[in-house]
């Protein structure tokens, strides 16, 4: 049973989360501050975040910081409906995905699976194959990506975006096959998460000797990772 942490003051939402998600198969413990959100993040006891941005004293964007200094845990956001800022340093910081309140529980527990899935690894191991010379190799065995022999330190969200484009490389991937199998769901018309994940995906890889980056987009089509 997975292991949910819900960090939100609304103690009422909580209790109402609590119940539905614990009939999905989810086991929820809920917390109502920031500073009790930062310590149970990081003990290691849960498999997934669900943050609420809007909280009193620590915000849900500085508990997120937090999580990311410490680690990788996936994270989604809870952000206020039409808040595109929130949003947008939310997956700038490497939250996984997000959802506007208020939600629907059944969306939501969706996404939970969603973002829960792709973390959880592949169950067939593969070896590392080079898929942009000798620069880039990947491991979805061990869920590791290095950059000249050096391991990134890439979301689970992240390194299932790079998986996909090394899976085709040299190939374009469109906008919404790369959303179909990284995020679950086909993008809406004004829905940037994807384009922010793989923008922070780029901060975190180098470029090659010409000084090309190895993720290009293919504007109105999707992106491509390229051959060296």
């Amino acid at each position: 049973m997975p292991q949910i942490l819900l960090v939100d003051d609304d103690q009422a939402f909580c209790h109402m989360l609590i119940e539905y998600l614990g009939g999905e198969g989810m086991a929820v413990s809920a917390v109502h501050d920031g500073e009790t959100g930062c310590r149970e993040a990081t003990s290691g006891n849960f498999d997934l975040v669900l943050l609420d941005v809007m909280m009193p004293g620590i915000s849900g964007i500085e508990v997120l910081r937090h999580i990311r200094r410490h680690g990788e845990l996936p994270v989604l956001m809870l952000t206020a409906k039409g808040d595109d800022l929130d949003r947008i340093i939310g997956l700038e910081l490497g939250a996984d995905d997000y959802l506007p309140k208020p939600c629907n529980p059944r969306e939501l527990a969706a996404r939970l699976r969603a973002v829960l899935r792709r973390s959880g690894g592949k169950q067939e191991a593969r070896s590392a194959e080079v898929a942009a010379g000798e620069t880039l190799s990947l491991s979805s065995a061990k869920r590791v990506a290095r950059w000249r022999g050096e391991a990134l330190q890439l979301t689970s969200t992240e390194f299932n975006v790079l998986e996909v484009l090394y899976e085709h490389a040299g190939q374009i991937v469109t906008k919404a096959e790369l959303a179909n199998r990284v995020l679950g769901r086909t993008p809406a018309r004004y829905d940037r998460s994807l384009d922010m994940h793989v923008s922070n995906l780029r901060r975190k890889l180098g470029k090659f000797d010409d000084g090309r980056p190895p993720i290009q987009t293919i504007h109105g089509i999707g992106y491509q990772l390229l051959r060296a």
